[in-house]
């Protein structure tokens, strides 16, 4: 699937030319323990090899995966599009960031937290790798006056990007976390518990 120009950020592969020949998609989750585990194995001993290894063959895409039985999931992932509107570049060091950082936004640790300071504490955590705290909070925080004609339901200013990203995912069909297709199609080989010698395998074998 084609990746929408506001969200380039979520591609991560060699920086050469031409674009890479082959695709891989990866449904992950902010909150998503699995996700967690895959996204750091590919984020510190896989991707790095890319531009060496793989050079104009493949990219990675980080597609946002909102989990709603976990309440927390859009609020983090509301933070990841946030993110992509001020620094795109600071998306995939925001995603480790985040993921280190993960237990944070579980359940036991949101439940007694207004919303907008869920929203603080990422605005930290975004701070910490570049992002403006201030320009990150002004796109999140949700205002408790009715809107000028008197709507209720106002959101934030990257809600249209989430709608945009849910509808995308949508198309696909995609449940479980993590779910990886390659050049489009679902990858059931590919498990959270790859270690990174198993992806190295993995890549030698499918990417030509």
């Amino acid at each position: 699937m084609a990746l929408a120009p506001k969200f380039a950020g979520q591609a991560y592969s060699a920086n050469v030319s031409p674009k890479a020949v082959h695709t891989l998609e990866l449904y992950l989750d902010y909150v998503c323990p699995f996700s967690a585990k895959m996204f750091n194995t590919l984020n510190s001993s896989v991707l790095p090899t890319l531009s060496e290894k793989y050079p104009a063959k493949v990219q990675f895409i980080f597609r946002q995966q909102i989990q709603p039985w976990h309440p927390s999931s859009t609020l983090v992932h509301e933070a990841g599009a946030a993110v992509l509107r001020l620094s795109p570049d600071k998306f995939w060091p925001f995603s480790a960031a985040l993921f280190g950082k993960q237990q944070d936004f579980f359940d036991v640790n949101v439940v007694n937290e207004k919303r907008n300071d869920t929203y603080k504490r990422l605005a930290k955590i975004a701070g910490g790798v570049g992002v403006d705290e201030g320009q990150f909070l002004d796109l999140l925080t949700v205002s408790d006056k009715p809107a000028t004609d008197g709507s209720l339901n106002t959101g934030n200013k990257v809600t249209d990007d989430v709608k945009l990203q849910v509808k995308a995912n949508r198309r696909t069909g995609v449940h479980v976390t993590p779910t990886v297709l390659f050049n489009g199609i679902e990858e059931g080989s590919i498990s959270s518990s790859f270690t990174a010698q198993q992806w190295q395998e993995w890549l030698e074998k499918n990417i030509k």
